[in-house]
């Protein structure tokens, strides 16, 4: 038995993002923290988790992303 909900093969999570373009992989039955916002889910583990390999290529924060590209 799971009692960490962050690591239960079996349920339902979600995709969130911050406004930093972080991504988080959460569990779907808890509630979205302020700050993050849902991109993705409720749905599988493994789709959340490809869902994350596809969209966060680049793990820099945002804000640092725009400094290097306005050096």
């Amino acid at each position: 038995m799971t009692t960490n909900p962050f690591e239960n093969a079996d349920a339902e999570y979600l995709v969130l993002v911050n406004d930093e373009n972080q991504h988080s992989l959460w569990p779907a039955e808890i509630d979205v923290p302020d700050g993050w916002t849902t991109v993705h889910g409720a749905a599988a583990r493994q789709s959340c988790l490809d869902y994350v390999d596809t969209h966060w290529t680049d793990m820099r924060p945002a804000s640092l992303i725009a400094e290097t590209a306005a050096s």
